[in-house]
């Protein structure tokens, strides 16, 4: 896929102001009094021209699932620009199907983020000796990325934003452009992944899960000697608070994986990975992309495009999937979803919400639906008594209000489960979550993640993903109250 043109380099190139109408394209509908516009000026402002950056100081580049959910939200302003950031990220997809997790953007100096491209030598440059690490796995030539990966939202996302505007994406092609792309992905996840041979996809990397330093990754990180902490500095101190950061501890651990990932090429077969876990956010994901691949090839069939045997192998591999992940990954005793570690070949006996995530998917039995559902509003973490649903384990031994993955709330994990309690038919506590999405997000100033039990805005401000979910949730016309209403341009509000 090609590069996207730009359709012009400042923020004011949106075209649909909510509702529509005169205002379109303009700044002086933005008003910070009204929620709605305040989450649109979050997004405008942190648009680089190309993508949408998660944050202008902490994180300057495009990353992976944030892009995904910034596409989910984007598509009630500008289906167009919606597409554009999706197909940019696609563009930098390596040969062998992954969709690395940052791309980066060389205006930025390579100082202002690490690990920055000369870290991760995905294509050759004069910092790594003319050599790329990532030239076996199939790495762009001209386009410096990470060498891993972020949870597979993308293809939900590609729906939805196809549905946003259906004619407008038909003219354009974008669903049909695309799906090769996520069929390669998904490819790439199935099989490169597949690293403990049971059907599910395995993450190398605690960055990969999306859920960085979580505490369910103390126990297989403790295997990892650190790199010397000598041999790196930490960017991300320069613009955020310690207290709510990762340990130089766990930081050395990840730059030690990342580097021995590097060093063998970014190779998923034949290596001995220092690290890997199936994780069942990443393959609750996977099955709502399969699923929605499955609509997105029908579509397809329905206008016309070639698509290869049709919706009907998604399916069934949605279907396996699920099956494989409630074989291998359902803990009954506990009523939630444990990842597994595959050096060790056991559960990893914590309760993270990445466990409840496969509310998301619709195969799910119902004797483990109920046991979910039980489990999000008992103790471990009191949905309904608190108005969000922490990270981490409320009881647990880690839990830590402030500090990252370690018990705060997080605004993407509560729209992931505010849309799986909807597809149980669990309408009222649905609601409840969404409200409290839309007052979280717009009361902390769009905060990257809050405190669960004050809702004390925590991390970088003006987060785009906090943004863009809010306004996706309050599309429907129960959102904000003033002049959005939470009502962008109607069509945009399928969900």
């Amino acid at each position: 896929m090609p590069a996207v043109p730009a359709e012009g380099r400042s923020a004011t190139a949106l075209t649909a102001a909510p509702g529509g109408g005169a205002g379109a394209g303009r700044l002086g509908w933005l008003r910070p009094d009204d929620p709605w516009r305040a989450a649109a000026a979050v997004l405008l402002g942190n648009w680089t021209g190309a993508s949408t950056v998660p944050s202008r100081t902490l994180y300057p580049h495009q990353w992976s699932w944030d892009s995904a959910f910034v596409a989910i939200g984007l598509r009630h302003l500008s289906p167009r620009r919606a597409q554009r950031e999706l197909e940019m990220l696609l563009g930098a997809q390596w040969g062998d199907g992954r969709i690395p997790h940052i791309v980066f953007n060389p205006a930025v100096p390579h100082a202002a983020y690490f690990p920055g491209p000369d870290f991760w030598r995905s294509a050759a440059s004069s910092a790594a000796g003319g050599r790329s690490a990532g030239a076996r796995a199939g790495a762009p030539r001209h386009t410096q990325t990470s060498g891993i990966v972020q949870p597979p939202v993308h293809a939900l996302a590609a729906l939805l934003v196809h549905r946003a505007d259906p004619a407008a994406s038909a003219r354009r092609g974008f669903l049909a452009r695309v799906y090769p792309r996520l069929r390669a992905w998904h490819r790439y996840l199935t099989v490169d992944r597949d690293l403990g041979g049971a059907g599910l996809a395995a993450i190398v990397h605690p960055w990969e899960s999306g859920m960085d330093n979580s505490p369910c990754w103390d126990g297989p990180l403790a295997r990892i000697e650190p790199a010397p902490a000598a041999s790196f500095r930490r960017a991300d101190l320069d613009h955020g608070d310690p207290a709510d950061r990762p340990t130089d501890l766990d930081y050395g651990r990840y730059v030690r994986l990342a580097a021995d990932y590097r060093d063998a090429d970014y190779a998923d077969a034949g290596v001995r990975h220092g690290f890997a876990v199936e994780d069942p956010c990443v393959n609750a994901l996977l099955i709502a992309s399969e699923e929605a691949m499955a609509e997105i090839a029908a579509e397809l069939r329905a206008t016309g495009r070639p698509v290869p045997a049709g919706p009907a192998p998604h399916r069934e591999r949605a279907a396996r999937l699920t099956e494989a992940l409630v074989a291998r990954l359902w803990d009954a005793g506990a009523g939630i979803f444990r990842g597994r570690d595959l050096r060790a070949d056991r559960p990893i006996e914590e309760y993270g919400v990445a466990g409840l995530t496969p509310l998301l998917t619709a195969g799910l039995p119902p004797a483990v639906t109920r046991a979910l559902l039980d489990t999000l509003a008992g103790e471990h973490f009191r949905l309904g008594e608190l108005p969000l649903v922490p990270s981490y384990d409320l009881e647990g031994r880690a839990f830590d209000r402030t500090r990252y993955w370690r018990g705060p709330a997080w605004f993407n994990t509560a729209w992931l489960l505010e849309r799986g309690l909807r597809r149980h038919g669990v309408s009222g506590t649905a609601d409840a979550l969404r409200r409290a999405v839309l007052d979280g997000a717009a009361g902390s100033g769009f905060a990257e993640y809050v405190d669960p039990l004050t809702g004390a805005g925590r991390g970088a401000r003006g987060f785009s993903w906090t943004a863009a979910l809010a306004l996706d949730l309050a599309a429907d016309g129960a959102g904000w109250p003033g002049p959005g209403q939470g009502g962008g341009p109607g069509p945009a509000a399928a969900r």
